[in-house]
């Protein structure tokens, strides 16, 4: 009788009946505010944040670890962690992984270039043929500029801080990414003024949940999906946003 109570408790609540509750994997890479190591060694940023609190309402604990980004979106897809922190929704990676209904932050993806170079663009990536961009690697940029990256010349870097390196040691013209990932990074390389953010922007890109595909992690997406809607619903989500200085839907 005390366990058939406690179950109708965790239901009415919209939480995981205590029988399932579990050590949850939650994965990411490094997006500035979003998922990242403090000083301490603790994973921070608004995303685990999010994590810890709905994983407490559904009876699960979590546990966090943190990748480069092409491996974490592999581990995902392979079904080897619960949750990837923070992907931008594509068409091809939805054929590898299921996204919370909602998104949870939005991003600018803006190009950068040295300020003394006097660049411009004028919104129409076919003008940037003859520039070498730098992209990061696993990261969208929108369909627009998927669209157009056979005419474009490309450069990968693995990270934020080395693609602004080749962009002020003039090995690209330009560097593609987000403004919530870059402009820490400027300041903590001490590259600000010398680096200038080109007003026009690729695109406005979302930041979502997601899971594998696995039919096994339905009831965990399920159940994820309704928690967090009560979370946008009461307008805990925004202050949250608001707290670690991170643009929310």
């Amino acid at each position: 009788m005390r366990k058939l109570l406690a179950t109708m408790l965790y239901a009415a609540l919209g939480a995981a009946p205590l029988a399932s509750a579990r050590e949850l994997l939650a994965i990411g890479a490094h997006f500035e505010r979003v998922f990242e190591r403090g000083q301490d060694g603790d994973i921070v940023g608004l995303g685990p944040e999010v994590v810890r609190v709905l994983a407490q309402r559904m009876g699960h604990t979590v546990r966090f670890e943190l990748y480069p980004w092409a491996r974490a979106q592999a581990l995902i897809a392979q079904g080897k962690a619960d949750i990837l922190i923070g992907p931008y929704k594509t068409p091809e990676r939805q054929q590898t992984m299921l996204f919370s209904r909602l998104p949870f932050y939005q991003d600018q993806m803006v190009f950068y270039a040295r300020a003394d170079a006097n660049a411009s663009w004028n919104g129409d990536l076919g003008t940037l043929g003859e520039q070498r961009i730098v992209v990061l690697n696993g990261w969208a940029y929108g369909a627009a500029f998927d669209q157009a990256r056979p005419q474009l010349r490309l450069s990968v870097a693995n990270s934020v801080d080395s693609g602004l390196k080749m962009l002020i040691y003039q090995h690209v013209h330009l560097f593609a990414s987000n403004r919530r990932n870059t402009e820490p990074v400027l300041g903590r390389l001490g590259l600000v003024g010398q680096i200038a953010m080109l007003p026009k922007v690729i695109d406005m890109q979302e930041g979502y949940f997601a899971f594998p595909r696995d039919s096994r992690f339905d009831p965990l997406r399920r159940d994820f999906d309704a928690a967090f809607q009560r979370m946008v619903d009461s307008g805990e989500l925004r202050k949250l946003g608001l707290r670690h200085e991170v643009i929310v839907p």
